[in-house]
């Protein structure tokens, strides 16, 4: 009987040890999927990408798969209000500016308002439209408006991305329904948000919008974040099958200011739990310094539909950093209130860059176009003294351009002897952080 009880203890021993065992192999690989499902969520995902930026300094606080191309979806809809809200700033739309539908835009598949062909909605309401309930044909019908069909207004959405410096983009429509040619990237995404925010502080504020009131209904936004994240004051979400769940958020909060996006999400909940979760582990990383701006603007006077040229005719480089001359209308030079005039009043009186008002032949490098050739000079003189050893032998000067009935000045430097010349002195400017390209004049 002893022997027997031994027995049936060293069995009842062993059993408690192995299922204690087993319990605690299950914890560990339930522990490893969730830490893999929300640090690491491309281990598991292939459409995943992420990225995080510090908003005031450009440093990249989080990224993962940043720079592979994916599926924007309704991500889609911020550069398409981005183009509305430049032509606001320009006075080519108010907000009461009737949108009227064509057949083709009130045909767009949900998500839609549903407003008849021939009808008509103000640009503010197609502005909550797209923010809240990213209606696809209020989408189409503010395209057809600005760029006289959807297809000449996804070109000038290219062109503008790469102005802004969102190499990585190609927009085929203004809605973000599916397209196997219109793609980005998070990295061009979290760019698209930040310029947002710094180009357009007085429209901003509509990304904030949780819900509006159309034709007696309310009609609430997707952005879960809104009101549940301390700080998240935006942007837009966006979803179709190929791309998965995306969402770019803005946070700023003490002090501090971040742009985060992700992109492929299985669920919308899942992608709001890892977005909470990156706002949550990068924000302590985040600077509490002076805001700087990240993404130079270019200049909006000309009417939408030009920019689908722009490629042909001179543009601006895509990117010019600390040179934001250009986010300066000529009526700001004018009235005297912004830095650039600041700047032109200063320098007004003795112009220490003797600048050429008629083309110089030969290999040219351009810098900037600006609304006045005060302005164009100012931005010579800066390029100058960036970098007084590697242009001290060439000619600064002006050049005067139109486009649809505006005039326009280019800052160019000529005399380079050679087109690699002008390549190699484009190569070093960029290296001092200022944008440029060669051309033969």
């Amino acid at each position: 009987m002893r022997k027997g009880a031994a027995v049936r203890q060293a069995y009842k021993t062993f059993t408690t040890s192995i299922r204690h065992f087993l319990i605690l192999a299950v914890t560990v690989v339930a522990a490893g999927a969730v830490i893999a499902s929300t640090s690491d969520p491309a281990s598991a995902n292939p459409k995943y990408a992420g990225i995080v930026i510090d908003a005031k300094t450009g440093k990249v606080l989080y990224q993962d798969n940043a720079d592979a191309p994916r599926y924007p979806a309704s991500l889609t809809k911020m550069m398409t209000l981005y183009m509305v809200f430049e032509a606001l700033e320009a006075g080519r739309l108010s907000k009461s500016t009737r949108i009227t539908f064509s057949r083709n835009a009130a045909s767009e598949v949900p998500t839609k308002l549903g407003v008849p062909a021939g009808k008509s909605i103000t640009v503010e309401q197609a502005i909550l439209a797209l923010i809240t309930k990213s209606a696809n044909d209020a989408s189409t019908a503010l395209a057809e408006h600005l760029g006289g069909s959807e297809e000449a207004f996804a070109r000038a959405m290219t062109a503008k991305a790469r102005q802004l410096g969102m190499n990585s983009t190609t927009f085929k429509n203004a809605h973000g329904l599916p397209d196997s040619a219109q793609k980005t990237t998070a990295r061009d995404m979290a760019r698209l948000g930040i310029a947002l925010r710094e180009h357009f502080p007085q429209y901003y504020d509509y990304f904030s919008t949780r819900h509006f009131t159309f034709n007696g209904s309310r009609i609430n936004g997707h952005n879960n974040l809104l009101g549940r994240v301390k700080g998240v004051d935006g942007i837009k979400t966006g979803y179709i099958r190929a791309s998965g769940f995306n969402l770019v958020s803005s946070l700023q909060t003490g002090g501090k200011s971040i742009v985060a996006v992700v992109m492929g999400g299985r669920t919308a909940r899942s992608r709001d739990a890892h977005m909470t979760d990156l706002i949550q582990r990068t924000l302590p990383h985040a600077s509490t310094g002076a805001d700087s701006m990240l993404i130079a603007k270019a200049p909006s006077a000309h009417p939408v539909v030009v920019a689908s040229a722009l490629p042909q005719t001179a543009p601006l480089p895509p990117e010019r950093p600390e040179l934001p001359i250009t986010a300066y209308a000529q009526d700001d030079i004018a009235s005297g209130e912004s830095p650039l005039a600041k700047a032109v009043a200063a320098k007004s009186s003795v112009d220490p860059v003797q600048t050429a008002s008629t083309p110089v032949e030969g290999w040219v490098i351009q810098v900037a176009s600006a609304p006045s050739e005060q302005a164009a000079r100012v931005i010579l003189e800066r390029t100058s003294e960036r970098a007084p050893s590697l242009l001290a032998n060439v000619k600064p000067f002006t050049e005067m351009f139109e486009m649809k009935g505006r005039t326009y000045y280019r800052a160019r430097f000529g005399g380079f002897e050679s087109k690699t010349a002008a390549w190699d002195a484009c190569a070093s400017l960029k290296k001092a952080k200022v944008d440029c390209y060669a051309v033969q004049n």
